[in-house]
């Protein structure tokens, strides 16, 4: 690896998407963020609506999403962001929780999924074109498939334990009958195409993408 981390560059660019995004913040996500900081879930996060109201149609593959992680009046439970939009838990030198506490949204990204499982291409916000010749996204972020289909499954057991979802809509088939999600793969994940920068891609792709 590279002795500057990628992320390290990428805030160079401009806000993150520890800086710019909603972050959602799932029921398991709540009680271990909760048992490690000492403090309930009030304290540092709360239901809002999104930034971009496209997010509420965005999720046309993945109907469990929509009908578990946003209420009915269309917001949902984020961490909370200080007044210049950093999250809360952002430090100086990165994210202030332990990897195996922080969200799983956050601990996903950039991975692409749906209730079926990961997609085969990554999401296009990071900034790729600042990679070393020879490094993929992956392995300069230290990531690897195994985790992030372990995290994936966790995601979508745990948000069918939201007190405000909605099941009974669901297509035919879309849950299983043991409640558990189908957390097969699509194909071994890939490389985002193109070169984002970090700032306006990823703005845009947060319209669409989890959180």
């Amino acid at each position: 690896m590279s002795e500057e981390h990628l992320c390290v560059r990428c805030a160079r660019l401009g806000p993150t998407c520890c800086q710019s995004c909603q972050i959602y913040v799932g029921p398991g996500d709540a009680e271990r963020i909760s048992q490690y900081v000492g403090e309930p879930v009030e304290a540092f996060a709360d239901f809002r609506y999104p930034d971009d109201p496209i997010y509420l149609t965005a999720h046309d593959d993945d109907p469990i999403w929509p009908r578990t992680v946003i209420r009915e009046d269309g917001h949902r439970r984020v961490l909370n962001r200080r007044e210049n939009g950093d999250c809360t838990f952002l430090g100086p030198t990165g994210c202030r929780l332990p990897l195996e506490v922080r969200p799983l949204v956050c601990r996903l990204y950039p991975y692409d999924y749906n209730q079926a499982g990961i997609k085969p291409r990554l999401a296009s916000g990071c900034p790729v074109q600042l990679l070393p010749p020879g490094r993929s996204l992956l392995q300069e972020l230290d990531m690897n498939l195994a985790d992030a289909e372990r995290w994936h499954r966790m995601l979508y057991d745990e948000i069918l334990r939201e007190p405000h979802a909605r099941l009974d809509d669901l297509p035919p088939g879309v849950l299983p009958a043991n409640g558990a999600t189908n957390a097969a793969t699509n194909a071994p994940a890939g490389e985002a195409s193109g070169a984002g920068n970090g700032t306006s891609d990823a703005a845009a792709a947060a319209a669409t993408e989890k959180g």
